[in-house]
């Protein structure tokens, strides 16, 4: 028999692999910064000043760190929604289409219960935000499931799908009669609560909450086992008899009502009401930031924390630096190339 690892030295492993990652993820930031202030040297701006403008106005403060978080949030979520199918090889691009349709049915619970006190309704209409981004993920999962069409596919081609539906609800049934762009606003027992006199609301702990039991359940539950095996060797998974067209359905739909609860979470705390387009392009950055951190959680809540001050400064210095807010999509893809270079730049160790 094998002697049982020692619980000091196992959590000793566990610490030292997640300084390793820290410093990992923080070096590659760096040096997408440092690609970047080569840019603003081209452009005749100051890469000190325009780095100590971008961080003063996100970190240099409360009301600045609050908002680095708000932005944070729906990143964590729709990042989640991409990591859950990937570990079993699937490609869930329709993030987007994902969010949509949860906030859309979100948004019917909150003005067809409003009347229902918060403790019953918020729960009530983050169940139907996540019932909406499942059915949106089911049929793609079902065609996968059959081998008919890949998920990649028909997971794409149904993002522009969703926000006509929603567009036809705004302008049509739920107009308000104040704006014909947006809902009524929705009640206060409809909005999430906020912490600390900010715009910070409960979809942050629940972000963390999920990731956390993500990453229990990948580690040291059966379903974490038997889908590391369906994403390293599908056909070795089937001939062992784990239920290989099971799994595909209920992980796409899994990963679509956490997307779905991120739509939802954007509806009921961010904006209090449904907008016709009230995403920019959210799903894609949560798609862009799994792929960045590998699917890892904690790499997962480092990077969208990056994300989010770049995202957030992006405003400031547009006003102090005079720079259009393109220059942010430069950075975000200095940060993109940084990571490709990163099987070069940290060689994996071979094992003993």
């Amino acid at each position: 028999m094998q002697p049982r690892p020692d619980p000091a030295n196992r959590a000793k492993s566990i610490g030292a692999r997640a300084i390793s990652g820290l410093l990992r993820y923080g070096s590659m930031t760096i040096m997408a910064f440092l690609l970047f202030g080569v840019i603003l040297l081209i452009s005749g701006n100051s890469p000190i000043g325009s780095y100590s403008d971008l961080f003063s106005s996100t970190l240099g403060s409360a009301r600045g760190f609050s908002e680095v978080l708000v932005a944070m949030t729906p990143m964590l979520l729709t990042a989640l929604a991409v990591a859950l199918p990937s570990r079993i090889g699937l490609i869930n691009v329709g993030v987007e289409g994902q969010l949509y349709m949860g906030a859309c049915f979100a948004t019917w619970g909150a003005l067809t219960l409003s009347e229902l006190p918060s403790w019953i309704l918020l729960p009530a209409m983050a169940l139907l935000g996540m019932i909406g981004g499942a059915l949106w993920a089911l049929v793609p999962g079902v065609l996968r499931a059959r081998g008919l069409v890949n998920e990649t596919i028909t997971t794409l081609l149904l993002n522009p799908v969703a926000p006509m539906i929603v567009s036809f609800f705004v302008f049509g049934y739920w107009r308000s009669p104040m704006d014909t762009n947006k809902t009524a606003n929705f009640a206060p027992s409809a909005r999430l609560p906020t912490f600390f006199d900010t715009r910070v609301d409960l979809s942050l702990v629940v972000g963390l909450v999920l990731l956390g039991l993500f990453w229990f359940v990948m580690k040291s539950t059966r379903w974490g086992l038997e889908m590391r095996a369906i994403g390293g060797n599908p056909q070795a998974a089937v001939r062992n008899g784990i239920p290989y067209r099971t799994y595909v359905i209920s992980v796409l739909c899994l990963g679509g009502a956490v997307a779905g609860l991120a739509g939802m979470a954007q509806v009921s705390g961010f904006y209090g009401v449904l907008l016709a387009n009230f995403s920019r392009g959210t799903g894609f950055m949560g798609f862009l930031i799994s792929w960045l951190a590998g699917g890892n959680p904690f790499g997962i809540v480092v990077t969208s924390f990056a994300v989010a001050i770049i995202t957030s400064g992006g405003n400031m210095l547009q006003l102090t630096r005079d720079l259009p807010y393109a220059v942010i999509n430069i950075l975000l893809a200095f940060t993109l190339f940084v990571v490709l270079a990163r099987p070069q730049l940290y060689p994996r160790r071979k094992a003993a």
